[in-house]
Order: C-alpha cells, then sequence, then structure tokens
C-alpha cells in the first residue's frame, strides 16, 4: 500500500535499516538513528540503480513523489538521473571555485600532477603570488584593463621581466579556466606588447682563450672543499645546466660506456638528455666516486648527502677565486664552450646545440635530430676536454689537440 504521512510518522527505527515502499519505486529508508531517508529505484542500461531524493520530513511526501515522477520521465527518456546529477555536482563546484585565485592553484596542483618539475612548480605559485590583487576576482568577470593594472604595478617597481612572465602565467590560467567551463576567453591576449620589454640579460662568460686557461689554472689551485672543486672543474667540460649538474646522481652515470645518461624529469626542457663522457671527466668521476659514491647524489650538501649541493656553490667558489657576477657563472661556462666550439669551426651547429640540449623550435626537426649527431658529440668532447687541457697548460693552439678526433 502507498504510504502516507499518518503512517511515516509512525515508523519507529528498528536494529537495522529497513525499507517502506510507496508506489513506483518510490520507498523510504528507515535507519536505526532514526534518519528517513527517500530512494528512488530505477533500472538503467539493465542495471538497477537507485538516487537519494533527500529526508524526510524536510521533504515531504509529495515532494518525494514529484521528484520520483521526474526522475522516472528521464529513465523513460534514456537517461540516467543518477550520472546527470553526478555531473551537475561536479560542474557546480567547479563553478564555485571561480576566482582567478581558485583557478589558479588547481592549475598548479594540475602541473604537479603531471609531473612537473619542483621548481617550475615553485615558480608558478610564486607568480600567482605577484597577481595578489586580481586574485579574488571571479574569473569570468576579469577584464583586460583588471588585469593590465595588476601588472602596472609590477612594473612600476622595475621588475620588467616579473610582469612579462605574470601576464603569460596568467594567459595560462585563463585558458584553464575556459576549458573548464570557468570563463569564456583570455583578456591577457589582448595585452600582448602592452607592457615594457626587459632588456635581456646573459649569463656573465669568459670568452677569450687566454682567460679560459687563467680560470683552469685558478680551479687546479682552489683550496676550498674537495667535491666543490671537483664540480667547477668538472662543469667546463660537460656543458650541463648547473642544476643538472649538482643534483646528478650515481645511477645515471654508466662508467663503462662513457655516458652520462639524464632523466627527462631533470632537464629543462623536460627530455632524456645524454652527455658523451671524455676520459678527461671519468678521471674525476672516479676521484668523486671515493668521496660521494657509489649511490646518492654525486654532489651532495655539505652537511647531509640526502640533499644536493646548494645551487650557489659554485658561484660562490667563483667569487672566492676572485671573479665577480659581472665576469662569470656557472651557468656561463655553456656560454663559454659554445662559443669557442663554434669559433673552431670544426663542429656542426647541430651537434653543438644538442649537447647544450637546447630546444629545436622546429619540433619535428628537434625530434628527428635528438637521436643524431652521437657520434661526432662523442669526438668533440673529447676534443673539447683535450682542448681545455690545452689552454690550462698555456697553449693557445686552434688546431685539434694531439690524439683527438675531429669532426
Amino acid at each position: 500500500m502507498a504510504l502516507t504521512d499518518v503512517a511515516i510518522r509512525a515508523l519507529q527505527p528498528r536494529e537495522r535499516v529497513f525499507k517502506c515502499a510507496d508506489a513506483r519505486g518510490l520507498y523510504l529508508e528507515v535507519h536505526p538513528s532514526g534518519s528517513k531517508l527517500w530512494r528512488y529505484k530505477y533500472r538503467h542500461l539493465g542495471k538497477d540503480k537507485r538516487i537519494a531524493l533527500g529526508r524526510y520530513p524536510d521533504v515531504g511526501l509529495g515532494d518525494a513523489r514529484r521528484k520520483c515522477d521526474e526522475a522516472r520521465l528521464k529513465v523513460s527518456d534514456g537517461i540516467d538521473p543518477g550520472a546527470e546529477r553526478r555531473r551537475s555536482k561536479l560542474v557546480a563546484r567547479y563553478q564555485a571555485a571561480n576566482t582567478f585565485g581558485d583557478v589558479a592553484r588547481e592549475y598548479i596542483d594540475k602541473m604537479v600532477n603531471e609531473g612537473r618539475a619542483t621548481a617550475t612548480t615553485t615558480k608558478a605559485n610564486w607568480l600567482l603570488e605577484q597577481l595578489e590583487p586580481i586574485a579574488r576576482s571571479p574569473l569570468a568577470d576579469l577584464k583586460p584593463m583588471d588585469v593590465f593594472g595588476a601588472l602596472k604595478r609590477i612594473e612600476a617597481k622595475g621588475k620588467y621581466e616579473t610582469a612579462r612572465r605574470c601576464r603569460s602565467f596568467a594567459s595560462r590560467v585563463f585558458r584553464y579556466g575556459a576549458a573548464t567551463g570557468r570563463t569564456e576567453n583570455d583578456p591577457t591576449s589582448v595585452l600582448r606588447g602592452a607592457l615594457i620589454a626587459p632588456k635581456p640579460k646573459h649569463h656573465s662568460a669568459l670568452l677569450e682563450p687566454e682567460a679560459v686557461g687563467e680560470l683552469l689554472r685558478s680551479i687546479d689551485a682552489y683550496s676550498g672543499h674537495g667535491v666543490t672543486r671537483l664540480a667547477i672543474q668538472m662543469a667546463p667540460h660537460l656543458m650541463a645546466r648547473p642544476g643538472e649538474l649538482r643534483k646528478a646522481v650515481w645511477p645515471e652515470f654508466d662508467l663503462e660506456k662513457a655516458v652520462w645518461h639524464i632523466p627527462a624529469e631533470r632537464m629543462k626542457m623536460r627530455r632524456a638528455h645524454s652527455v658523451p663522457l671524455s676520459r678527461q671527466v671519468l678521471d674525476m668521476l672516479a676521484q668523486l666516486h671515493a668521496l660521494t659514491g657509489p649511490d646518492g647524489f654525486v654532489f651532495p650538501a655539505f652537511h647531509t648527502s640526502r640533499r644536493p649541493m646548494s645551487e650557489n656553490t659554485m658561484n660562490q667558489a667563483f667569487r672566492r677565486m676572485g671573479y665577480s657576477a659581472a665576469e662569470l657563472t656557472a651557468h656561463g661556462l655553456r656560454t663559454t664552450a659554445s662559443t669557442l666550439l663554434n669559433e673552431s669551426g670544426k663542429w656542426s651547429p647541430d651537434a653543438i646545440e644538442r649537447s647544450l640540449a637546447h630546444a629545436d623550435k622546429d619540433a619535428i626537426r628537434g625530434t628527428y635530430n635528438r637521436g643524431r649527431y652521437w657520434d661526432e658529440r662523442v669526438s668533440m668532447h673529447q676534443w673539447w676536454s683535450d682542448y681545455l687541457d690545452s689552454l690550462r697548460a698555456g697553449e693557445l693552439l686552434a688546431s685539434v689537440p694531439a690524439g683527438s678526433a675531429a669532426a
């Protein structure tokens, strides 16, 4: 028999949950706690399902029957009311988190889940902090002038590059917001060219062979920590970015095959990279192995082997040696290698760029070239190490050092 309000009020809880049917799949579920919950049971695509319609008496008998009829109509039209409700909740949750700050943090979480480098996500959080003036505004309400005003505040502090990066980050947030239904456009797109273009900054580097030879002799005479000395001795040979070198771990090195395999997650361009190891580098690695091997970081921090060498350690060593930041940085050693290798005329520019792990602007060409030039790069790295030895010895010869292979 169909339920009545009088019958429902008279229902008393039992030790276990029990059901009282009404009609057409509608029933009341009575819990030991005394809760009385409306449920509608239906079949969709051959499967038995149910959907909650509310709590009695918040939802009375008449309202429960009305909701049941609405759900029954959807089932008859081939719609699963339960799945539709889940979609609606998901959309509502997304739309509720609709401020620029909410969407930006969600976008950064997505970056983390995709395995982006910690440095990348940390920088993204920092850029969000710079955009605090618009963080609490709904994404869909923000206009170009709102974003422009926040960027001009950054520019007013002389931080032109930061303003440019904030515009780029904001653009990615708006595009993500559009993809998830929180806005329809990217107001930052019209701001391209509206900000002050920062002057390009180049990493300080030594570009004259005589100066490079003097540096190498100074490194040999460095009286600081032994691991630091080996790091700055090895850096000119490897052409790697300082972060890639200081975070290197022993399992990445195949000493028998004379190659260093850097995994994609540690590379700036998120592509795995291999570096040929010259005889000189292998000798230095043998010295390091006795100090820090065979597991863990090749260049551990001074106070703990669980962390890599600090990002400032190599540059601080150069300062102790008398080189100012305007003269030399660890990253600038890559510029030194690029300049002198290109000036030698012995190696193809593509092989040099590949050893520097620079991204190819042509994505298809870059994919094709990643597997090429290995033999040339092996010869080039040995030539480069031999050439550095000749500069250290004060020999400013442009020819290939004895015993090396030319391209």
